[in-house]
């Protein structure tokens, strides 16, 4: 079974293979035309494992950001992962001794598998999901070191390599929209966020976005849950 297990998390991780290692080499290039050597490449991609965070850290580390600035900024950029965490509560319940590598490994690509894919009742549901966020992250780590050495000896320009993440994020959107027939989370989530930019401005929308979208998340669970069981009979 452990064979089959990998097996299946290998081939549905394929389609994030291809995106990782091309993000990877972006953020590697990027890294480099900053001036810094592939084995920050290694150590950041191994500890952090945050595309957009580590895209967002070394403009952090270049520009010279205080400490309490780049984990503030940090904290915000990667507090989406509070909603993935609560919709996966069931799924990562019983997985034992690699639930705090579940926890740390969860990127919104993972993430995308992890809540849409059935595994099936033919393999092991925890190392399932240990091998999909493993098998991803080994991916991220030799596109982020593949890029860091390739800009050591290659002249690439990263104009333009920080709209990466960005990009993937919409994919993920669109696909994830056409995969579910329940649109109302991404309904309050662009309505929220569009209020709460003409209210606060561009510079300060982020954060009353994100903490009110997380509130509507907790109230309206029950019924977000309901209509996805819903969804389930019906298919």
């Amino acid at each position: 079974m452990k064979k089959r297990t990998f097996k299946r998390a290998f081939r549905d991780s394929l389609p994030i293979m291809a995106g990782y290692l091309a993000l990877g080499i972006g953020y590697g290039v990027l890294l480099q035309s900053h001036g810094y050597s592939f084995w920050w490449a290694i150590l950041m991609s191994v500890t952090m494992f945050a595309g957009s965070g580590q895209y967002a850290g070394v403009e952090f580390m270049a520009s010279g950001a205080s400490l309490l600035t780049t984990a503030f900024m940090t904290l915000i950029i990667n507090c989406r992962h509070f909603f993935y965490g609560v919709s996966l509560l069931d799924k990562y319940r019983g997985t034992g001794i690699v639930k705090p590598y579940l926890i740390f490994g969860l990127t919104d690509e993972t993430y995308s598998i992890t809540a849409t894919v059935k595994p099936g009742d033919d393999v092991n549901h925890r190392l399932y999901y240990f091998f999909l966020t493993a098998l991803n992250h080994s991916y991220w780590i030799t596109g982020c070191v593949l890029g860091a050495v390739l800009g050591m000896f290659l002249p690439f320009s990263s104009e333009g390599a920080g709209y990466a993440m960005t990009a993937l994020f919409i994919v993920i959107m669109v696909e994830q929209w056409l995969d579910s027939k329940d649109h109302l989370p991404a309904i309050l989530g662009a309505a929220t966020t569009a209020v709460c930019l003409v209210i606060f401005g561009a510079q300060y929308f982020i954060v009353p976005s994100l903490f009110l979208i997380a509130v509507e998340m907790v109230v309206l669970r029950r019924r977000l849950d309901k209509t996805r069981d819903e969804v389930k009979k019906d298919d």
